[in-house]
């Protein structure tokens, strides 16, 4: 009752935040899940707030903050890749009952599970990093690929797993999803140079790859990622929902501060609203 409670809470603070130009608001609801908000647009990304005491499968650590039905008035989804802690059937199924109109963007390898969660084919589209993908008039989505671990295409060159580029609201925004750094990665997003970074810092190991568990880049090399490809803040995502796959987001710190005191990072705590704010905000636009 009172983790109702605060997740009816937390989506009524979503409905209520105004977010003006060249801001953007995000949610962190653990793993990679998270709500970006900005010019009346509200995204979730990999929502995985399912309850765990109903899962098979890894237990997770804490309560999500918000429940699936308390996800309302949401414009759109994005999945990165096709593992329940990012497209979650829990999660999805009553996403897409409760915010019908809100399409969901999937690696092509996800379309089949998606529609077998009750979501419509004209709901669905392709994430796919020949062109950007422009929605609302005002947002457009630039899709990466992405390597968990290596990356791997279909027959028709669709990737099985991505991260997506948001330009919406003035602000530029990377999502890495899952992925190591791959040759070409670090200069493409340094072309991008966003605003705001979110990456994966759990890594892997070879005794976790021998449970199943793919892995990601390291606090270290997200650090160097961050910096090398000049995002002005960078926020670490998938350290903190299962316990055998976890990280301290503490050594992301020390290693930035020791190395690089001029980089700016926040790290989120569950639930919070963090309110980015770049230069532009501060700057009339013209009529």
């Amino acid at each position: 009752m009172i983790a109702a409670k605060k997740g009816s809470a937390l989506i009524q603070e979503v409905h209520q935040t105004e977010v003006p130009y060249g801001t953007l608001a995000i949610w962190f609801l653990g793993q990679e899940s998270v709500i970006v908000k900005g010019d009346d647009v509200t995204i979730y990304i990999d929502p995985y707030v399912s309850d765990f005491l109903d899962r098979n499968g890894p237990v997770r650590s804490y309560p999500a903050p918000i429940c699936p039905k308390d996800i309302t008035q949401a414009d759109l989804c994005l999945i990165t890749h096709e593992h329940v802690d990012h497209m979650d059937e829990g999660t999805i199924t009553v996403f897409h009952a409760q915010n019908g109109s809100a399409p969901l963007i999937a690696p092509a390898c996800c379309h089949q599970d998606l529609r077998r969660m009750g979501v419509s084919d004209s709901s669905i589209l392709t994430a796919d990093v020949s062109e950007p993908i422009e929605l609302f008039s005002k947002l457009k989505i630039t899709v990466i690929p992405a390597a968990h671990e290596q990356l791997e295409q279909d027959d028709r060159g669709h990737y099985r797993s991505v991260g997506y580029v948001l330009e919406l609201n003035g602000v530029t925004l990377y999502h890495a999803g899952d992925t190591v750094i791959y040759p070409g990665l670090t200069e493409r997003i340094a072309e991008i140079s966003p605003d705001v970074a979110m990456l994966p810092i759990n890594g892997g190991d070879y005794y976790r790859r021998e449970e199943g568990i793919v892995g990601n880049m390291n606090y270290r090399e997200a650090a160097e990622l961050a910096v090398r490809s000049k995002s002005e803040t960078v926020i670490p995502l998938h350290y903190d929902v299962f316990a055998g796959n976890s990280e301290k987001p503490g050594y992301f710190l020390d290693y930035l501060y020791e190395r690089y005191p001029e980089q700016k990072c926040h790290i989120m705590a569950r639930g919070e609203r963090f309110v980015y704010v770049s230069p532009r905000a501060f700057v009339q636009q013209s009529s």
